[in-house]
């Protein structure tokens, strides 16, 4: 049995130390919008008027420290912008507010860039070319690759 081909993942749910220094990461850098809070312990965001595409909250009580490195959890979530152009643009605002990478890749398939929150999670931020441009095997598997991101030439979408 398979899951039907337009079945998506709909949000993920983060335990943060501090909700104001994660908004100010999620909303004020990557641009997400508040759609509901909670009080002082959880806040929900979105793009584009959906309920939430990120969940956060203190339930673990505020200053909740992050997992140790080497243990099994969450490695990555990874946010899928529509265009080149909106992750040209979320790499600028990052830029600009001169927050660290863990990496960039180019996949093949799609161009991805690597940080952390300032909870330690790992976060992707991607766009996908056109299906139309990625190569698939003699054995219908889509062939994807790790090699470098030219940054530079991301930004010339802003030109």
């Amino acid at each position: 049995m398979k899951a039907h081909p337009e079945t998506t993942i709909g949000h993920v749910h983060l335990t943060v130390a501090d909700l104001e220094r994660s908004l100010a990461f999620y909303r004020d850098i990557l641009g997400f919008e508040v759609t509901a809070r909670y009080g002082d312990s959880a806040v929900f965001l979105s793009a584009g008027g959906y309920h939430h595409h990120i969940g956060l909250n203190t339930w673990a009580g505020k200053g909740a420290t992050p997992p140790a490195q080497g243990h099994s959890g969450l490695y990555h979530f990874a946010i899928l912008f529509p265009t080149r152009k909106e992750l040209a643009l979320v790499l600028k605002r990052l830029i600009d507010a001169g927050y660290p990478l863990t990496g960039t890749a180019d996949h093949g398939v799609s161009e991805a860039i690597y940080l952390n929150d300032p909870d330690s999670i790992g976060v992707e931020l991607y766009a996908d070319r056109p299906r139309d441009t990625w190569k698939v095997g003699n054995d219908g598997m889509v062939e994807m690759i790790t090699a470098p991101l030219d940054l530079e030439d991301l930004l010339t979408e802003l030109t």
